[in-house]
């Protein structure tokens, strides 16, 4: 495989997953975006912990929909995010559409 067919399939599986989240953007009340996620769901607990003098963020998730182009199932029940990152955690307006 090619260098070009490599990035082609991953420019249309993005483009793919562009159009399922438009799709879906609806259905969720919450955008999460995090360093290496970026998710809809729609509960959202943020707990900050301390451990070691580290400061870190777990996200709780419920009813979540995750942007990643290598796994299999968009749609999850529950997601549990650990991150030492900003995250970031919009609620939407209802109905809302891009």
């Amino acid at each position: 495989m090619h260098e070009e067919d490599l990035e082609g399939y991953e420019a249309r599986v993005e483009l793919q997953i562009y159009k399922e989240y438009r799709d879906v953007l609806p259905m969720f009340r919450y955008v999460v975006e995090t360093e290496r996620r970026f998710y809809l769901a729609n509960n959202v607990e943020v707990h900050t912990r301390r451990e070691d003098g580290a400061v870190y963020f777990e996200i709780e998730l419920e009813d979540a929909w995750v942007w990643d182009m290598y796994r299999p199932a968009r749609f999850l029940q529950r997601v549990k995010v650990l991150t030492f990152r900003d995250v970031n955690i919009e609620e939407l307006e209802p109905g809302v559409r891009i």
